[in-house]
């Protein structure tokens, strides 16, 4: 799953209409005049508010994928590509994600609704695969970790800048292979199916490459987005926007990882 939440759409409808939570504006910039402390702002989004939200939406993703394990298909004879249980969780946390690119600010209500269906879905999906393939799932957690870890580290060493051109560029790219996952899904609801997407060959293998090396990017652009809307002083309900996109990247980044791990595996 592509992550759209993090644009210049989102932004500077978040700075315009900060909506509910926002810091009334004549206190937003008010310093407290103590001697030489620095000036307060109360009631904006911080780097640390961010993580915790990220925290709480983690433990609510992961609680429901252990659910969704537990029902998951028990066979692998009940792996079909993609198994019908999971699509009530992905409906659920995609309405969430399309209302919050509208409406930023609901995200403190929506993103434990997203964080919820969104585990779900991958706790049946993860069981499809491992029933298939043993011990997948547990290398595809481990590289997304990987990845992750990696990712903060070159955008913290300044290795990796996020520029207006690098973000326009993942942008574009993102959402052109949402695009195209969106008509996959589409083809394949309808009885059809994108062979390509499932298949061994050299240039599909290239492509999950592609797809996971997008996603991994996108990290880099949710790290600037929280980073930036702390020091810019966002409203505090843009950490619940923030924490979801972050979730976002990393469950697309782990699906990608376990369908390209999958793809190795079969060769």
């Amino acid at each position: 799953m592509a992550n759209p939440l993090l644009n210049d759409r989102s932004w500077n409808k978040a700075a315009k209409d900060p909506g509910w939570a926002a810091p009334d504006p004549s206190d937003r910039h008010t310093p407290i005049t103590d001697g030489p402390i620095s000036p307060w702002r109360g009631n904006v989004m911080t780097v640390g508010g961010t993580i915790s939200a990220t925290g709480v939406l983690m433990v609510l993703l992961l609680a429901t994928a252990v659910v969704g394990w537990q029902m998951g298909p028990d066979t692998s004879a009940a792996y079909r590509g993609f198994p019908a249980l999971a699509l009530g969780g992905m409906l659920v946390g995609f309405a969430c994600v399309i209302a919050m690119y509208f409406k930023p600010m609901w995200a403190k209500f929506l993103a434990p609704v997203y964080a919820l269906g969104e585990g779900f879905f991958l706790g049946v999906i993860s069981k499809a695969y491992n029933n298939v393939q043993h011990g997948i799932v547990v290398q595809a957690v481990g590289a997304t970790l990987g990845v992750f870890a990696v990712m903060l580290v070159l955008y913290r060493t300044k290795i990796i800048k996020v520029t207006d051109k690098f973000r326009k560029i993942v942008i574009t790219a993102t959402m052109g292979l949402m695009l195209f996952y969106l008509v996959s899904f589409v083809i394949n609801l309808f009885g059809g199916g994108v062979s390509f997407l499932q298949s061994t060959s050299l240039l599909s293998i290239g492509f999950s490459v592609f797809a996971a090396g997008l996603a991994a990017m996108n990290l880099a652009i949710d790290f600037d987005f929280i980073e930036r809307g702390a020091k810019q002083g966002l409203p505090k309900g843009m950490e619940w926007f923030a924490a979801t996109a972050l979730i976002v990247t990393l469950v697309w980044l782990y699906l990608e990882l376990l369908r390209l791990l999958s793809k190795l595996q079969r060769r």
